[in-house]
């Protein structure tokens, strides 16, 4: 047994060895696919959109920055769409393709990729049903998240993926979808259903309204628009009940999510008596059909191509995903009527007209002037530059980012579909233990926060950061660049694409150089493990630019 036990370390260690070798070697390991020219409508989509920022720009007396290099840009599609930096592996195979094509080709990789998938069903999940476990006889946040990662793994159109949210009926553990009502479910009502919670996301999730504080009274101060566009009124608590009457008959029981008969009643401010409230859409009731099963009517009502806030909506977050922040903000707080910040409408109104994929919105904010410019500029950066997004928008990581792109940095192969199954699950483990000690961001995750005492102490000290900065032949990163070359300056070069995915300055490559020739070589190890922590604990490691 123990034999072989050390026979499997060889293997592993050997294995290893040649993964590392290669990469360090840079040559190719990962062949790049095909790159197809864009279709003529994503052109000319790219053009109007293009053409709608540096107006912007032109028009507010703004300079723009600077298109950020390759690798700058890699890394923003990367956190955005795995939630991870590059590895090194996946960074040679990029330097690989000609420079005209690269971004077209990594943003294909991603999305190709199930990372992508996995990752965004995640952080959909969070807005469609929340991040707490919830009842667990009655809700499967983990079935409903994979269900959610197939649709986006097969493009499912996003129109079509929202109207089984709003309308399914069946079992929660076999019609996935039912999870959106069933996560509501009150002990306080039998286990029944929420309307009102379920009133109050959809019309932020979809419909981009927060009309939340319109349950208790009528809004006095103008902060809640309906009506229609050419005819604004201030919204009513009449408004969020009626919109809350549609989800007033959804009931769980032993056959799952069905359709009922009971009424939908609610007591008003300042009335005597319960009323019973009849469904009604708090805008575009000329979109309305009022054919079929309640919430069946809500489903194709808020997908309706005419129903330009659900575009807009989806729009906005989508951009806050890929970018770190939205365009308009609070992200779920769209004006019904405008203004409307530069490229909102545009991607709106694209995003429709090609059938709600949202795959193509993705491809086309990634390819836009907008996204690629870089973070800094020569002249100076103020408010205004940001708020135009004349310079990439600097937005710190999230939690799962930071461990992921920790993880992903210590090793030297991309841990994707096709790593072990024990780094997955490693991955996986340890990646919710750092968030559950970092902080997650809940529900609302685009708040900006500051950085605590607790988590940088929590980078400096932690077991994640030990671990996978510690001399270790296979979790380790450094111990493999220390054993396999013995080139100062490549060993300084790689670390720097590992975690920062940049090669160093002249100013920084020397200094660490030095540092690592001053190092006998059986302390070079140490040595660059010593800068692998430093790197990790960088403020340019943990924000997105």
């Amino acid at each position: 047994m123990l034999a072989r036990n050390c026979l499997f370390i060889v293997v592993c260690l050997a294995g290893a060895g040649l993964v590392a070798n290669t990469l360090l070697r840079r040559e190719r390991v990962l062949p790049p696919r095909l790159v197809t020219a864009p279709s003529d409508s994503l052109t000319t989509s790219l053009d109007k959109l293009n053409a709608e920022f540096h107006r912007s720009w032109h028009e507010k007396g703004l300079e723009s920055a600077p298109t950020a290099d390759d690798l700058a840009i890699a890394r923003r599609l990367s956190l955005a769409l795995i939630g991870t930096v590059p590895s090194l592996e996946e960074i040679r195979a990029l330097e690989a393709v000609p420079p005209k094509d690269r971004i077209a080709w990594w943003t294909s990789h991603l999305l190709e990729d199930r990372r992508f998938a996995d990752y965004w069903a995640e952080r959909l999940a969070r807005l469609y049903v929340g991040s707490e476990q919830g009842n667990i006889i009655l809700f499967r946040r983990r079935r409903f998240a994979l269900w959610l990662s197939d649709q986006l793994a097969k493009n499912t159109p996003y129109d079509e993926l929202i109207r089984e949210l709003l309308a399914e009926e069946g079992i929660w553990t076999g019609k996935p979808a039912t999870n959106f009502v069933t996560a509501t479910a009150n002990p306080a009502s039998a286990n029944q259903p929420d309307p009102v919670r379920l009133a109050g996301r959809t019309a932020r999730a979809f419909l981009g309204m927060r009309i939340d504080c319109l349950q208790c009274h009528d809004d006095k101060l103008g902060n809640v628009e309906v009506g229609s566009e050419g005819d604004l009124l201030n919204g009513t608590q009449a408004n969020f009940h009626e919109l809350a009457a549609f989800f007033g008959s959804a009931e769980i029981k032993l056959v799952g999510v069905t359709e009922g008969s009971k009424p939908y009643k609610v007591k008003y401010l300042y009335a005597d008596n319960e009323s019973i409230v009849p469904p009604k859409v708090p805008f575009g009731q000329e979109l309305f059909d009022g054919h079929g099963a309640r919430r069946s009517q809500l489903a194709r009502w808020v997908t309706h191509p005419k129903n330009k806030p659900f575009a807009r909506a989806t729009v906005n977050r989508v951009w806050a995903l890929v970018f770190g922040k939205p365009l308009v903000e609070p992200i779920d707080d769209i004006p019904l009527a405008g203004p409307y910040a530069a490229g909102l409408q545009l991607l709106a109104d694209d995003f429709v007209e090609h059938g709600y994929d949202l795959q193509r919105l993705i491809r086309l904010i990634a390819a836009s002037d907008v996204f690629q410019r870089a973070s800094r500029a020569e002249f100076e950066i103020t408010e205004a530059h940001e708020k135009a997004l004349a310079v990439f928008p600097l937005s710190r990581l999230r939690p799962e980012q930071i461990s992921g792109s920790l993880i992903q940095a210590a090793s030297l192969k991309a841990i994707d579909g096709q790593a072990h199954v024990l780094m997955r699950i490693a991955m996986y483990g340890q990646t919710n233990d750092f968030v559950r000690r970092y902080g997650d961001l809940g529900d609302d995750e685009f708040t900006n926060r500051g950085s605590t005492i607790p988590q940088r102490l929590l980078m400096m000290n932690g077991n994640l950061v030990k671990e996978r900065t510690q001399p270790n032949p296979l979790v380790s990163g450094s111990t493999r660049i220390a054993t396999l070359t013995g080139r100062p300056d490549k060993q300084v070069e790689v670390s720097y694409l590992a975690i920062l995915t940049r090669r160093p300055t002249a100013e920084e490559l020397q200094h660490f150089v030095q540092r690592l020739k001053d190092r006998e070589d059986r302390n070079r190890a140490q040595a660059l493990e010593d800068l692998y922590w430093t790197l990790v604990n960088s403020t340019e490691f943990s924000w997105n630019h």
